[in-house]
């Protein structure tokens, strides 16, 4: 079989019915041996950073990706998206018509993996847990609109204080994802790569140095909830780099490579097939973009941050490093998600040098101006440092720029922009859920995730509170592109580009259109061996 590449449309949620009852029975795979995953998305435990996969502190997809194997949560996203469906839940909606009162029912039996069993008072005490430990790397600002919450019998309630019709896709992340209060202190983080949770997985990891050099994923026996499994083992093994990754994939050695493959790497398999390999392409809803310590001496005034919006030329930054892995994004909110508009083409257009000095000639600010550009070494992939070379010689072309470029890893670079220390730093952002509150509210509501000093006042207490009303999303699309507008006009933060994604596997694995979602959402229990029945 020669290796294809198989394309999956934006409406690949119309076919999620018709294909629903495709492949094995629950825990079936074609055979006993686990499937193997290869990745360079590193997990390391340091000083810094000792508690890498504790749910309280992590907000990053490779982690997350890691919980939703493990952890479970009230509500999950279905496959091909949608509303959230429940899974520790038997069933969840809210009880008032201003989406004020959220009430969730928990299925009956449910345990953790240890075989302690679940309560109210568990879900309660999880989510409690994790505002009362507030960490910064977090995702505690998902949680912040819970004034409080009560339990009766086998009930959740969450009151919330201000309206908001995005809150059940919230309980759906694994902030939300219910863990035992026998193994999760209620103000402590939990050190190292332990995990103990009610998903459809149990986890063991193997660790060098503080490494992580391999992930177990074996089917938990106790899992209760509404996923069925296509296997009873997935491993996940880390490779130094993309190169290594392919070898051990065309040998054999692993069936499946996700994250993160180069451009050269993508456009080579398309180009040449090789045999037993499939090439996957999936929608994708990832950004790329600069962020500004808006307090820092070098970008506090505006004009700086209209000017370097003025002379990046994302069509030359694509053409030059991504290839066709990835579009040019003129928003906050990507293409494809409702309310999206182009607001920074229309401020700034792309790569207007001329527009760049005006900025800076009116705001009386001498040329070049001289920073720093820095990005992590080994979280979005190999490409990155091309991506901020790039960058770099687009700048410094412009004659306004003196641009410097500094890379480090993910365990020193995540703390360092959590405190302030990088006044230009290039981040991804994956959604944690699809609608356009996720790519609006992580950037300028209160305790943003850039940490950045920057606050505007109407969209904090009018535009952001005001979109969550909406039940119908595409009814609150003026409100969205307001805060788009304010985005472009202010300068917080860049978008560069949109990616596509793709996965590669051996061709005798089944289930890999799903096992990505357009969130990069990994979907272990998807993958089987062999041939899918219907």
């Amino acid at each position: 079989m020669n290796r294809k590449t198989l394309v999956l449309s934006a409406v690949v949620g119309l076919l999620a019915p018709v294909l629903a009852g495709c492949g094995g029975s629950d825990g079936g795979s074609g055979g006993g041996d686990a499937i193997v995953v290869g990745t360079t998305d590193p997990f390391v435990a340091t000083k810094e950073a000792p508690a890498p996969v504790d749910p309280a502190y992590t907000y990053d997809t490779n982690t997350w990706n890691l919980l939703k194997q493990t952890i479970q949560t009230l509500l999950y996203i279905p496959r091909g998206g949608g509303e959230p469906l429940p899974d520790a839940a038997s069933q969840c909606g809210f009880t008032d018509t201003g989406s004020e009162s959220y009430r969730c029912t928990l299925r009956s039996g449910l345990t953790f993996s240890n075989g302690d069993p679940i309560t109210a008072e568990d879900v309660k005490y999880s989510i409690e847990r994790v505002s009362n430990i507030n960490d910064p790397n977090g995702a505690v600002g998902l949680l912040a609109n819970i004034d409080k919450i009560e339990t009766s019998g086998n009930e959740v309630i969450f009151h919330l204080k201000t309206a908001d019709a995005t809150f059940p896709y919230k309980l759906s992340t694994p902030i939300a994802g219910i863990i035992d209060p026998k193994v999760y202190a209620p103000k402590k983080l939990l050190d190292g790569f332990t995990i103990e949770g009610s998903g459809p997985y149990t986890f063991k990891a193997e660790v060098k140095d503080g490494k992580m050099m391999k992930a177990v994923y074996t089917k938990n026996p106790k899992y209760k909830g509404a996923l069925k499994l296509q296997n009873s083992k997935v491993e996940i093994r880390y490779f130094p780099t993309a190169e290594d990754m392919a070898a051990a994939l065309e040998k054999g050695d692993i069936d499946v490579m996700n994250r993160s493959m180069t451009p050269e790497q993508i456009q080579n398999m398309q180009a040449k097939p090789e045999e037993h390999v499939n090439l996957t392409e999936i929608p994708g809803q990832e950004i790329r973009y600069l962020a500004f310590n808006t307090n820092a001496p070098v970008v506090k005034d505006k004009a700086v941050r209209q000017a370097i919006a003025s002379v990046v030329n994302r069509g030359d930054l694509i053409k030059k490093v991504y290839g066709p892995m990835a579009d040019p994004l003129y928003s906050v909110i990507p293409s494809g998600i409702t309310g999206h508009t182009n607001s920074f083409f229309n401020e700034y257009g792309d790569g207007n040098k001329t527009e760049a000095a005006k900025f800076l000639s009116e705001a009386n600010i001498p040329t070049p101006v001289k920073i720093t550009l820095n990005y992590t070494t080994d979280h979005y992939g190999a490409a990155t440092k091309k991506e901020f070379e790039t960058l770099r010689d687009q700048l410094n072309s412009s004659g306004l720029f003196d641009v410097d470029l500094k890379g480090e890893p993910w365990a020193t670079f995540l703390p360092k922009k959590n405190e302030g220390k990088f006044p230009i730093f290039g981040l991804g952002w994956f959604p944690d859920f699809p609608d356009p509150d996720n790519y609006i509210a992580p950037f300028l509501d209160k305790d943003n995730i850039l940490s950045s000093p920057y606050a505007n006042k109407r969209a904090i207490d009018t535009l952001i509170p005001e979109s969550r009303r909406e039940a119908d999303r595409s009814a609150a699309s003026n409100t969205f592109a307001e805060l788009q507008n304010i985005v472009s006009s202010d300068v917080p933060m860049l978008p560069l580009w949109q990616g596509k994604q793709y996965i590669a596997a051996r061709d005798d694995i089944f289930g890999v259109e799903w096992a990505l979602d357009s969130g990069a959402n990994l979907h272990l229990w998807e993958l089987g061996r062999g041939t899918a029945g219907s």
